[in-house]
């Protein structure tokens, strides 16, 4: 087998597995605010707060196994596809976050999740302290690695030098590695293979799955998306779409 491959491999089962063996008790904790804002019929809202973490709001929304009251917030400006560099300069500009939260109806007393890997930029701090000034209950999927390594004053901090995992209600570490590629190549002098997706990911579907199972055990028939591709798919997923088309923006 290709060596190279062996060490992306590698890499990402060391993060999985010390996702698995460190964050079972934080993962349980964020699930009981997500049972509970279902239990109240609320929205579960996801906010990749930048760059490729919109991948996390992404990954959550309208797909198959996943939470039916999923509220992505996709604000244009954060994503890459429209103007990478564009993007990057949003995430570092300060006081946009309450009017994004604003725009994609952000309650007191309901449930975000706030994906970043590194954790540190200002949309993601602004957020954060946004959602303690409104009450509601935060989650931030994110890591230690950058948050410890990049110096106060650094133009990818926020102003306040705080990093996404001291503000949030819960704290789930995705145990990226610093500089999040992973990949030493021979004779290229930058490492290659990304991780923070894949860990992101792995983290909310954690979620999902604890979430679930609460759920089940209080007696409430989750909301579920099916594949669409599956015989049956459609009329399944025609009650969730009753319930939540006018209260999702995406989903419309």
């Amino acid at each position: 087998m290709n060596r190279d491959f062996q060490k992306y491999h590698k890499a990402l089962t060391v993060a999985l597995d010390r996702i698995m063996q460190t964050q079972e008790e934080a993962v349980d904790r964020a699930a009981d605010f997500m049972a509970a804002s279902i239990r109240r019929d609320e929205l579960i809202h996801v906010f990749g707060t930048g760059g490729h973490s919109s991948m996390g709001a992404e990954e959550m929304f309208w797909r198959a196994g996943c939470l039916a009251p999923v509220n992505p917030i996709l604000e244009p400006a954060l994503l890459p596809g429209m103007g990478a560099r564009h993007s990057n300069w949003i995430e570092r500009t300060e006081g946009i976050a309450p009017s994004i939260l604003n725009a994609y109806g952000v309650k007191k007393g309901e449930t975000i999740i706030l994906v970043n890997a590194y954790g540190i930029n200002a949309v993601t701090i602004d957020a954060a302290l946004e959602c303690k000034r409104r009450g509601t209950a935060s989650i931030g999927v994110t890591s230690t690695s950058f948050a410890s390594f990049v110096p106060k004053g650094h133009p990818s901090r926020h102003s306040s030098g705080k990093s996404l995992h001291e503000l949030v209600d819960v704290f789930i570490d995705n145990q990226m590695p610093l500089g999040d590629a992973c990949v030493e190549v021979e004779g290229c002098p930058q490492k290659l293979a990304p991780t923070s997706t894949i860990l992101n990911s792995f983290c909310l579907h954690l979620l999902v799955i604890r979430t679930v199972e609460k759920l089940v055990e209080a007696g409430i028939e989750p909301p579920i998306w099916t594949s669409l591709n599956l015989p049956g798919g459609d009329e399944k997923n025609r009650k969730w779409h009753e319930k939540y088309d006018s209260r999702v923006k995406h989903l419309r």
